[in-house]
């Protein structure tokens, strides 16, 4: 693949890419552009989430959680078509976005304890959690935890639902690293977003422009930390053998041409047969399968997920 950088004016051409990607390196993440105002709230004396919040004040509450190397715009093609139905807040996790940064656990105990403290400070009471990939483990996992906080559960591609033997699991503890983060190509950067989707619509290139320019930004080492301890965190905290305990009624919502789930590089079959896999453990569950869509199901197939959400909340 032919590559061209040009630093100074931040242009990306990628000769394999049906489009280049213009980006302004970012000094700050703060600076990132999200498709609604963005607020803070302090869960603790030293963390601030940030998060975005539209629709009706009195309306049941739908609460976003994003997935690995995420953030909250990534929720932009739901927020919208949701918002005159639902409260709809999509936050960014500790670590991620523009929330605070640090040395923060990657563990799922620790996510959810720190949505969970969101809630509290917000006083939602009991919410619709809408999972997204590792956001959908960590939404499983405050159900367990917290169920008191959780009325229900929509989980789009959910990490969890697919299982690792222990050599499977040393892998991604070693595989990852913080330096590996910092120092993948801009070439790979795109290509791994691409993967996510089953044809990557125009829409979503926000994504590669926001992680090829955050590269400059001030906190991007710590960006970097946090993803290989959320992968640690996913693998050290398996949801499987405990998804039986899950008493709230659950939509899961997996596109059918998923790469990612199950993982190409250690297990065969479909995605269909992860996510019938996972169906058997919960007792209130129903699945919708989107056709022509990727791991980021709520993106590609965003009006049968929109859809899907309001006829399981109605």
């Amino acid at each position: 693949m032919k590559k061209l950088l040009f630093f100074g004016l931040g242009l990306i051409l990628l000769a394999a890419c049906a489009r280049p990607y213009h980006y302004t390196p970012l000094k700050t993440f703060a600076d990132l552009q999200y498709p609604h105002a963005v607020k803070q709230q302090a869960i603790n004396p030293e963390t601030n989430l940030a998060y975005m919040e539209i629709g009706p004040a009195n309306a049941p509450v739908l609460l976003f959680i994003h997935g690995l190397g995420s953030y909250a715009p990534a929720w932009k093609m739901n927020l919208e078509a949701l918002s005159s139905q639902y409260r709809c807040i999509a936050i960014d996790l500790p670590g991620y976005g523009q929330s605070s940064k640090g040395a923060y656990s990657g563990s799922m105990t620790a996510f959810a304890a720190a949505v969970a403290r969101f809630i509290e400070e917000k006083q939602l009471g009991a919410v619709t959690l809408v999972g997204h990939s590792m956001g959908g483990q960590i939404a499983m996992t405050l159900a367990l935890t917290r169920p008191e906080l959780v009325q229900r559960l929509v989980l789009a591609a959910p990490a969890g639902f697919e299982t690792f033997g222990p050599g499977e699991k040393d892998w991604f503890r070693t595989g990852l690293s913080a330096k590996g983060t910092r120092l993948t190509p801009a070439k790979q950067i795109v290509q791994n977003y691409h993967s996510n989707f089953y044809n990557m619509p125009a829409e979503a290139d926000f994504m590669i422009r926001d992680r090829l320019a955050m590269r400059t930004a001030a906190e991007f080492e710590w960006y970097c930390y946090i993803i290989p301890e959320s992968v640690k965190g996913m693998v050290n905290e398996p949801i499987f053998n405990r998804m039986s305990e899950i008493k709230q009624p659950v939509l899961v919502v997996f596109g059918e041409n998923d790469e990612l789930i199950p993982n190409r590089f250690m297990h065969g079959g479909t995605t269909r047969s992860v996510a019938e896999k996972g169906m058997a453990q919960l007792p209130n569950a129903r699945l919708v399968m989107v056709p022509k869509a990727g791991h980021f199901v709520q993106f590609e197939g965003h009006r049968q997920f929109n859809e899907a959400v309001k006829d399981f909340v109605r």
